[in-house]
């Protein structure tokens, strides 16, 4: 059976006109099924566990929060935030507080702390893939209060 080439609804190959919609359909009476999302099978504590992938959880996290599908979900939203908040935190730690405290003339303790700084971003990775993966929502101490700024903004 055809569907409706506005609306997806089905219509018989004899219908000129889309029952739900009105729109006029082609001279076979439809075109394309309907469309569906392909995140529909997604749930919202797997879709958190994704914004949390080292590294490219940011991904993850830009998917969540345009889709219609987590639209409403407080809790998947408030992880793809605190989950593309800490990618900042990286990048910060990367770009920027790298190159300066490894600049010459720092020697020691000084060129080992961007790494430190790394590895705890890193870590904090991990505790929250942790976290999420038991159902638990943990704020982180400043990024989590950023992340819910962002999700009440949004509604």
């Amino acid at each position: 059976m055809p569907f409706c080439t506005q609306c997806g609804n089905q219509v018989r190959d004899t219908d000129r006109f889309c029952g739900v919609c009105g729109s006029v359909q082609g001279q076979e009476g439809g075109g394309a099924p309907p469309r569906t999302d392909p995140l529909n099978g997604l749930t919202s504590r797997n879709a958190s566990l994704l914004c949390y992938i080292p590294m490219v959880g940011w991904i993850a996290a830009i998917v969540v929060l345009a889709s219609a599908r987590f639209r409403n979900d407080l809790d998947a939203r408030f992880n793809a935030f605190q989950g593309l908040y800490l990618f900042v935190a990286w990048l910060i730690v990367d770009w920027v507080l790298s190159p300066v405290l490894t600049m010459p003339g720092y020697w020691g303790f000084h060129f080992m702390f961007p790494k430190l700084l790394k590895l705890a971003v890193f870590g904090v990775w991990i505790f929250m893939l942790m976290k999420v993966s038991q159902g638990h929502t943990f704020r982180l101490p400043i990024l989590g209060e950023l992340a819910d700024r962002s999700v009440s903004e949004q509604h």
